[in-house]
């Protein structure tokens, strides 16, 4: 079988069926999410589903934002969200660039000390840790989640791994014209590194955004919560009221959508580039 001089073969098209069959089932509870939305309580579970409303209650995207102070919680997730991904950007990519093109003592075994640490749970560090933001007086501060997760062992190895694959000559001819180490990482390794810095982005962004359990243990005050608390407190509140969640849920959803939509050019790139050089 031919298409416009391209020979098309039954592995192509089985491909194509697997391909496009993965992305409708992973896209379908999306879809559903969005569907249920847009209906009254009872009508959310009716069998056999519509998939487009014929009355669409856009009341209930209204109304999401009197029930509970999602505005607030939409402000407080950004703000964590905003600091928090800018300084493990800040921090990864200084420390990647140590690892990767300084030479100091036990260089290696550092790295790999910090590594290691991705394979221990934080559940099994999570108590010393809330003790130690208890001594510190920062529970029930956005402060705490803040120091918690402006550094990451991730973000470094992902650096890391990026800016192996930049030539160490470029670094080299930079000294000789009198660049100093923090001028050849803001000069030239920056801008080099967008696409690790975009997948770095994404990945922080949606973990932050969607955190639950840390802001769980250290906000006790409606005041300083997160939007995925706020989801959690609206279940519990408006537990049958099904259309309004699924609302508030997609509005959730949407600035994760938005970032990573602007940045997913990169993402592919920044992934497949990541393990050039070890």
């Amino acid at each position: 079988m031919r298409i416009a001089g391209r020979k098309i073969t039954v592995k192509t098209v089985l491909l194509y069926v697997i391909v496009i069959t993965v992305t409708v089932v992973m896209l379908m509870p999306f879809a559903w999410m969005l569907s249920a939305s847009l209906k009254l309580s009872r009508d959310v579970f009716a069998f056999p589903i519509e998939w487009i409303p014929w009355q669409p209650q856009w009341q209930n995207y209204v109304d999401i934002w009197t029930k509970i102070p999602l505005a607030l919680f939409i402000y407080n997730t950004s703000k964590l969200t905003i600091i928090v991904t800018l300084l493990q950007l800040l921090t990864s990519s200084f420390a990647a660039y140590a690892f990767a093109k300084l030479n100091f003592p036990y260089k290696n075994t550092l790295f790999l000390g910090y590594i290691a640490t991705i394979a221990m749970p934080w559940q099994v560090y999570m108590v010393p840790q809330f003790l130690l933001m208890r001594e510190f007086g920062l529970n029930n501060t956005h402060l705490a989640l803040i120091c918690l997760q402006a550094f990451t062992a991730f973000g470094v190895f992902l650096m890391r791994q990026f800016y192996m694959s930049i030539p160490t000559e470029l670094c080299e001819a930079a000294r000789i014209d009198g660049m100093n180490e923090y001028q050849i990482w803001a000069r030239i390794m920056l801008p080099l590194s967008k696409p690790a810095l975009s997948t770095l982005t994404i990945f922080t962004f949606v973990s932050t955004w969607n955190d639950f359990l840390g802001p769980m243990i250290y906000l006790t005050k409606t005041e300083l919560k997160t939007v995925q608390i706020g989801l959690r407190m609206f279940i519990s509140q408006h537990s049958a009221e099904y259309g309004l969640i699924m609302a508030a849920s997609v509005v959730a959803l949407v600035p994760v959508l938005i970032v990573f939509l602007a940045l997913q050019r990169f993402f592919v790139e920044g992934i497949a580039s990541t393990g050039l050089k070890g």
